[in-house]
């Protein structure tokens, strides 16, 4: 019998090793993303320090105010624009965007995108 490795632990895998090339500092911050199965979350963080600068998620009651629902590509879309304009508003225009070792296309990509309208370069 052969043991399948389950795709969270893939997930993990991919995003150790994406995490020893990516890191964020005080001029370019990092991007992290998480996607549950109901939620998406967002925040930018600080590796020097390890400290998170600005932070979005769909639990919070003003973006889940305007969301029909919360898992799919429209609220994901949504959470990078209110991701972005926060961390304009922060004076932060760079960053380096870790996708969390999910692949890059329907929510993340949705995501980045919305991030990348509000104002933010990566």
């Amino acid at each position: 019998m052969i043991n399948k490795v389950s795709r969270t632990q893939v997930r993990q895998k991919k995003h150790r090793r994406m995490r020893n090339h990516i890191a964020g500092t005080a001029a370019k911050p990092r991007l992290c993303v998480f996607r549950s199965n109901n939620h998406m979350y967002a925040q930018i963080i600080d590796d020097t320090v390890g400290s998170t600068l600005v932070s979005a998620s769909t639990l919070q009651k003003d973006v889940k105010a305007e969301l029909e629902k919360t898992n799919d590509v429209k609220a994901a879309a949504y959470l990078g624009s209110v991701i972005g304009k926060k961390a304009v508003d922060a004076g932060i225009t760079e960053v380096v965007f870790d996708r969390g070792g999910f692949i890059y296309q329907g929510k993340v990509q949705a995501l980045a995108d919305g991030a990348r309208e509000a104002g933010l370069k990566f």
